[in-house]
């Protein structure tokens, strides 16, 4: 069968990235909305990229009214800064908030004004998909939308950009990308192409995602973190997230906990329940991150590899739902709700094993009771 690998329609990669971005840049347009977050803007890195941008003759303004994961709201302020300051394209800069919203305002456009993505965690992948996600604040439902016109026609990848990622955003954002990995290289989706990224992408971030944890100046783990979120991007964008990931985005909706942590605390029971749908993929991912040897049996690298997850996530300090301060109350109140949520995003269609409400229900039960 076909196989279509859609990416960014340029991608530059590496130390000094973004002054090798430069001429590209230039052809894009006059003036850019930096739409981007306070922290980053506190780093200094948004005022280093306007001199940049200014020094080659192109003007910019800055957005970075964004004090959490995007909504509605949100984004029609961007989109109302975007117009007031006249600028003709975007640039997308830190984490998955400011890089979701730049590409909602470029789809709000009545034409679709260029688009630069700029990650400065390395989790989400958004510089390499396809999709946002938001927050509709009169369902409290959250929303994906996709759209191949969402791609950026650029992507600027800089490790030296995540080293300022306190601790726990380097957990969350990493947990997030082995999440994509996973999902993607176990989806009904997909294919061999994305099964090369998926399974680089798993064994960067199996190695590097502890040490980067442990020190956040190793240089080293911070490349190839980076370089792990791009391939999960790429991955999720052609083969798609399961159910983890339509589990999880009710969690991030009701109870506001950052969408890295949701599906840290949800990846090990999900893939539990979907392991024997999987079996040699679950299997493959063991061997390739030392899990199993070839002399294992797929059925014993299978549970082999969730045992290390299991192990992994503790030693990041995943907290539970009742760590994170959840009212579990409300969480079993809301189990229905986000069970039917999950359900209609389409992500748990995408697991090799049929997925019903009541199974999902089953789940949440299971995390809240830990």
């Amino acid at each position: 069968m076909a196989c279509n690998l859609t990416m960014p329609g340029r991608t530059i990669v590496g130390e000094g990235a973004f002054d090798s971005a430069l001429p590209f840049i230039k052809e894009m347009g006059k003036k850019a909305l930096i739409i981007t977050g306070k922290i980053i803007t506190k780093t200094g890195l948004a005022e280093e990229i306007s001199e940049k941008l200014s020094a080659k003759g192109i003007k910019s303004a800055l957005f970075n009214d964004l004090p959490g994961e995007p909504d509605d709201k949100m984004i029609e302020n961007a989109y109302t800064a975007y117009l007031r300051e006249k600028c003709d394209f975007i640039i997308g800069l830190g984490g998955g908030s400011p890089l979701d919203t730049a590409k909602a305002v470029k789809e709000k456009c009545d034409y679709l004004p260029p688009l630069v993505l700029i990650p400065t965690t390395a989790g989400t992948g958004s510089e390499a998909t396809k999709f946002y996600v938001y927050t509709d604040t009169k369902t409290d439902a959250k929303l994906l939308m996709k759209s191949d016109l969402l791609l950026p026609q650029l992507a600027i990848i800089d490790y030296k950009y995540t080293f300022s990622a306190p601790v726990g955003i380097t957990v969350a954002t990493g947990m997030d990308a082995l999440t994509h990995a996973i999902e993607a290289y176990t989806s009904k989706k997909a294919n061999p192409l994305t099964d090369l990224y998926c399974l680089d992408a798993i064994e960067r971030i199996f190695k590097n995602l502890p040490l980067a944890a442990k020190d956040g100046s190793n240089r080293e783990a911070r490349e190839s973190l980076a370089l792990a979120a791009y391939e999960a991007g790429i991955a999720i964008n052609n083969s798609s997230v399961t159910l983890v990931h339509g589990m999880s985005r009710p969690i991030g909706a009701l109870f506001h906990v950052a969408h890295g942590i949701s599906n840290a605390m949800l990846i090990t029971e999900c893939l539990r329940f979907a392991l024997d749908g999987a079996v040699a993929r679950f299997a493959d991912i063991a061997r390739k991150i030392g899990a199993a040897s070839l002399s294992d049996s797929d059925e014993n690298a299978a549970e082999n590899f969730i045992t290390t997850l299991e192990e992994f996530t503790k030693a990041l300090e995943i907290p539970t739902l009742r760590q994170y301060g959840i009212n579990l109350s409300d969480f079993e109140k809301y189990e229905p709700k986000m069970a039917k949520d999950a359900l209609a995003s389409g992500s748990p269609a995408n697991t090799r094993k049929e997925v019903s409400e009541t199974d999902i229900l089953k789940i949440y039960r299971i995390l809240r009771e830990k």
